[in-house]
């Protein structure tokens, strides 16, 4: 094949087909510049972009003739939805993102990557996810398209080749443009009283020694901060997500990734997000490696880690322990994600703990409302099902469930509620004797 040279960025968008399907990446791996640059044309009959968590606002989105199909909805994607464009959510967890498109196949895939190296590789960066195999699929199609976007403010990361090398070959790439934006940026902010009251509750669950994961927010960034503080190291890293936290702890000398099982030795993650400074940190870091997200999240995987801890969220739980932590009601809120695999692998043994961290409650139009219900309200979605869960934590305790009865789950949840709420939720919870 001829090596393809870069071409301005109006010949990529030239490329799509007024009827055309595009699959891009997870947030981290969208390339911005195409997608931005998608906005010029107004002939799209019927458009079609897979992907999920946009990193901002692209225009291409409010055209007619567009649709835009998401696994995981971020704050774009609710704007875009409540102002009515064709923005619709694909039920889905994370691993599954991969049969789902490799099913739909489509013509165009699109990606950011680092400038080729000297042989003509370029690292897939901040993001492996779900797209990794139809994007090498899409490479050798004559029929498909790979249109992959190189920007050199995005930093050079490996894979474990040489099964899972994290990079594309440039003989591979269709069509090749070039960006300098900045990847996005999410910063961490103070914790607050009750996500150190949280974190301090959870911290009880973290001996040395274990394998951590942790998910996005303010709560798992407070229990990382703990860690890096105070005594205690000797810790593991898998996560389906990289943070700024996470390298903080690194910068402390409390990882030595001594799993004693599988990926021992290195930090696994197929996707990062965080500040400036972790992008920097992570360009040409060894001690981080990029998976597919079908072997990050695959439950087996997470029960091979040594003592493994998940750290993750919930938007509410009744009394039964059903969560829900993708929707606010009916409306979708953001996404399926990793959550069930990390909440239910570590309960294949004994030593692995998983936690469920969230504050008791939320002001709703000025009310204090509790976020430990007796029951779900009709509509209401579960993310992960109450057979699941392992330990519930607020700013007023943990619950811990794991082989307790209905009555007494319920009892110990009821336990951890706001004080306002608790009378109400134990009167409840004597109904499920």
């Amino acid at each position: 094949m001829t090596k393809p040279t870069p071409v301005p960025m109006e010949d990529a968008v030239a490329a799509i087909r007024p009827v055309d399907e595009i699959g891009i990446g997870l947030g981290p791996g969208i390339p911005s510049g195409f997608m931005h640059a998608l906005a010029a044309r107004d002939d799209y009959e019927r458009l079609v972009i897979a992907g999920a968590l946009l990193v901002d606002f692209y225009e291409v989105f409010t055209k007619p003739g567009v649709r835009y199909l998401s696994g995981f909805f971020g704050p774009v994607e609710r704007i875009l939805f409540d102002a009515g464009h064709d923005v619709q959510f694909v039920p889905s967890d994370f691993r599954r993102f991969a049969p789902i498109l490799e099913t739909r196949a489509p013509r165009v895939m699109a990606t950011v990557t680092t400038p080729p190296d000297a042989q003509g590789y370029l690292s897939l960066s901040l993001h492996a996810g779900a797209t990794v195999g139809e994007l090498h699929r899409c490479g050798i199609d004559p029929d498909r398209v790979l249109i992959v976007e190189c920007n050199p403010n995005f930093p050079h990361t490996q894979g474990l080749p040489p099964e899972h090398p994290h990079r594309l070959h440039i003989d591979e790439v269709d069509i090749l443009v070039e960006s300098d934006r900045q990847p996005f940026i999410l910063e961490d902010g103070e914790p607050t009283d009750v996500e150190v009251a949280i974190g301090e509750h959870a911290r009880r669950f973290i001996s040395d020694g274990c394998t951590l994961q942790t998910g996005i927010g303010g709560i798992p960034s407070t229990v990382v901060k703990l860690l890096a503080e105070q005594p205690g190291g000797d810790y593991g890293v898998h996560s389906e997500m990289f943070t700024t936290g996470l390298m903080h702890l690194h910068r402390a000398g409390k990882v030595t990734n001594r799993k004693r099982g599988r990926y021992d030795g290195y930090s696994i993650s197929t996707f990062a997000a965080g500040t400036a400074e972790l992008y920097d940190w992570l360009d040409g870091n060894d001690e981080v490696r990029f998976l597919p997200v079908e072997l990050v999240n695959s439950p087996e995987t997470i029960a091979q880690q040594r003592k493994m801890v998940t750290i993750n969220g919930a938007l509410a739980i009744d009394l039964q322990g059903q969560v829900v932590a993708d929707t606010i009601g009916s409306r979708q809120y953001s996404g399926i994600g990793g959550h069930e695999d990390f909440v239910s692998a570590p309960g294949l043994d004994l030593e692995d703990r998983s936690l469920v961290c969230f504050p008791a409650t939320v002001m709703v139009a000025g009310q204090l409302v509790s976020r430990i219900v007796p029951a779900l309200p009709e509509g209401w979605i579960v993310t992960t099902p109450r057979h699941q869960l392992d330990v519930v934590i607020t700013e007023y305790g943990a619950a811990e469930l794991r082989g307790r009865t209905v009555h007494e789950r319920a009892v110990a949840l009821a336990g951890i509620a706001h004080p306002q709420f608790r009378d109400e939720l134990l009167e409840a919870a004597e109904r499920l004797r």
